[in-house]
This record gives C-alpha cells, structure tokens and sequence, in this order.
C-alpha cells in the first residue's frame, strides 16, 4: 500500500461526480485510522480544501506525511504556508505544492518562495499541481528546480505519460490524481451527464475489459497506476470508511490492458464538466 496517497479534499468539500457527500468528522477520524492500519503513509490537502486541514489538524495528522498546496488569492506564500501549519497543527511538511499554475506562469518570481521554504527546512520537497503537459514543457523549458509533481493520470487520460520515465530519472518524486477521474469510472452508465456521454464508449470498453478478466472496475483502474513503474504516489479520495476498506482490498497483481487514445480529451479534464 506503500504507492497511495489518501486524497482529502471530500473532507472540506462535496467533490466528484459521482460522491456521497462530505463524511462527518467522526467518519474522517475513522477514514485516518483504517489509512495507517492499511499501510498508507501520505496525505494530500490544500489550502483551497475548504476546511480540509483544519479537520485534519483536529483528528491529528502526527503519523502522516502531509503534502498541502499554496491556493490562488492575495496571501504570501509564507502567509498561507503558516496557516496550513497552524491549522493541521505540524511543524513542518512533508510537500508543499503550487496549486494553481496561473499563479506561476502570471508571476513566476513566487517560486523564490518556496524554495526559500524548502532552504528553511520547514518542507521536504516543493513543487507544482499541474492539468495540462503545456505546464509542464514550461517548467522544464525554464529549469525550474521542483522535486514533487502531482498530475492527472488514469487509464482513460494518459497525457502525461510521455514524461514520466524523465521526470523519474531526475529524482522528481510523482504523484498522480483522477485515477477514479472523480469517480466517473463508476458512474452509472445509463444516467451519464448530456456532455458525458461521449466518454460512453470509452467506458463500455473498459467494462467489457474488467468482465472478461475477472475483476472489478476498482482493481483496473487503481492496479493500472500502481503498476507503473514510474509513479511514486496514486491518490485516492474516499466519502467513508467501507469505500477506503475496498479500495485497498481492490489492490493486485491484476493484468492491465492497454486501451486506444480518448479522441475528446477536453472531457478527460473535470474542469469541463460544467
């Protein structure tokens, strides 16, 4: 279990499409419990989590590496670093990520900031929330000295496959997120939205792939990123307990297939759900 990250934004907000709902906090001391027994080791929040950390701080994060991210808005960096401390009550973190690369590419002198973070000890490793290879190209184009990466990745949207095995042999230490593609993999798949629809086929494929072999649509799309040899985190967010409890049971050495490109890669992004 030692590749998942737990995801914890359902703990500040209503997320994904296909979520039960926020858990209460009781249900989240729970959630952290059966995440330690079951060998998961990292967490990722966020400033923009709504109050994410500060239920996070209240549960008690002490056996956890914490990975939290600078949101877009008028604080500093050191401002909103300072609070995400406060609020999940460490002294230091393990990662802490650029959440909104808007921020950078408008003003890229905010990165002097986290490295001045990293030099002062207070964090391991900094660097990027990104959405789009584009980003990426940049960063590398510039030189920019990050060593954590977190991005989109699942079976369907393999965009940022291309450079993994660079980053990897550069030390960069990447975490992939949407492996369920917010839970869209267990939509049902009759009552997909108009604009989703087309992702139908895609989905019908996948089904078909899981049936034939024997598994769930769980162990397909988990197993798919945990296998890869240059992920170093898969994140998954859980809306209780008895989901986290079959997702690591979900986790095999299952045979994963390899599927065609998705032609309407704009409905890979949740952004253009709306």
């Amino acid at each position: 279990m030692g590749k998942i990250v737990l995801g914890t934004v359902q703990f500040g907000l209503q997320y994904g499409v296909n979520s039960e709902g926020r858990p209460t906090e009781e249900g989240v001391r729970e959630i952290l419990r059966q995440a330690r027994l079951g060998g998961i080791d990292t967490l990722d929040t966020s400033g923009a989590y709504g109050n994410s950390e500060e239920i996070l701080g209240r549960c008690g994060v002490e056996v956890f590496r914490v990975v939290s991210k600078y949101p877009k808005g008028e604080a500093s960096v050191d401002e909103m670093f300072g609070r995400s401390l406060e609020l999940l009550k460490c002294d230091s973190l393990y990662g802490y990520l650029l959440h909104h690369f808007q921020v950078y590419r408008d003003n890229p002198a905010v990165w002097d900031s986290f490295m001045a973070l990293k030099e002062s000890g207070k964090v391991s490793k900094i660097g990027f929330s990104l959405y789009e290879p584009s980003e990426l190209e940049l960063l590398l184009e510039r030189d920019v000295p990050f060593d954590l990466l977190q991005i989109p990745f699942n079976v369907l949207d393999r965009k940022f496959g291309p450079y993994l095995k660079e980053l990897h042999s550069k030390g960069v230490e990447i975490h992939v997120r949407s492996t369920f593609l917010q839970g869209l993999f267990f939509m049902d798949r009759e009552k997909l939205p108009e604009k989703l629809k087309p992702l139908g086929k895609y989905l019908q494929e996948l089904d078909d792939y899981a049936r034939e072999n024997g598994i769930s649509m769980a162990q397909l799309a988990l197993n798919a990123n945990l296998q890869n040899p240059f992920i170093d985190g898969v994140l998954i967010g859980v809306d209780n307990p008895a989901q986290l409890r079959a997702n690591l049971q979900a986790v095999s050495d299952v045979k994963i297939g390899v599927w065609p490109e998705v032609e309407e890669k704009e409905l890979l992004n949740p952004v253009n759900w709306k």
